[in-house]
C-alpha cells in the first residue's frame, strides 16, 4: 500500500481498518474505524481534504478525489463505494450506497437513505434527495427507497465488507 505525506499533511486511518496492498491514500484524508479501503483503490486528498467516517468501504478500483481550493470530499457512516466508481468533491451523507461505475461529480449532495445504481452519473451540484434511488447518465430518481433496499442492499453491504476486511487482514 501507499500511504504518503503531501505538503505536510499526512493520511491518518482508524482503528480495525483494512488497507490492501496496491490501494493508495495520499494526502489531506481521514478515515474512521472499521472502514476499507480494496485493491486499486484510490483515495488522493493533494488537493482538498477527504473525511471519510466510520464503516464505509471502498472498493476495487474506485477513486476518491477533490478540486483544488473548492470542493472537498465528505463521506458520512455506512457507505459502500463499488467497483470503479469515481466520488469527486462532493457530500455523502450516511447509509448510501454508490454502486458499481457510478460517477458523482463535484458539489453533489446525497443525503441520507440512498442508493445510485450502477454506472450512473451524478452530474455537477445534483443533490440526490433522501430516501431515493437514482439511476442513469444524467442521474435522476427512479423510485423510493423501501426498507428491503436499505436492509437488504446497504446495510447489508457495508456489513459484509466489515466482514471481508477479516479475512484479509
Amino acid at each position: 500500500m501507499i500511504i504518503k505525506e503531501i505538503l505536510g499533511k499526512k493520511p491518518h486511518i482508524g482503528e480495525n481498518c483494512f488497507v490492501a496492498e496496491n490501494a493508495v491514500i495520499v494526502g489531506d484524508v481521514t478515515m474512521g474505524d472499521d472502514c476499507s479501503v480494496w485493491y486499486n483503490a484510490v483515495i488522493r486528498g493533494d488537493v482538498h481534504f477527504i473525511k471519510m467516517g466510520n464503516k464505509v468501504n471502498v472498493q476495487d478500483g474506485a477513486v476518491i478525489h477533490a478540486t483544488y481550493q473548492k470542493s472537498p470530499t465528505t463521506i458520512g457512516n455506512n457507505v459502500s463505494i463499488g467497483h470503479n466508481a469515481l466520488v469527486h468533491g462532493c457530500t455523502v451523507k450516511d447509509n448510501v450506497l454508490i454502486g458499481m461505475g457510478a460517477i458523482v461529480m463535484d458539489d453533489c449532495i446525497i443525503e441520507e437513505n440512498v442508493i445510485i445504481a450502477a454506472g450512473a452519473v451524478l452530474t455537477k451540484g445534483t443533490v440526490a434527495e433522501s430516501g431515493s434511488v437514482y439511476a442513469g447518465m444524467p442521474a435522476k430518481k427512479i423510485k423510493d427507497l423501501d426498507v428491503d433496499l436499505l436492509e437488504g442492499e446497504i446495510h447489508r453491504i457495508a456489513n459484509n465488507y466489515v466482514k471481508y476486511a477479516s479475512w484479509h487482514h
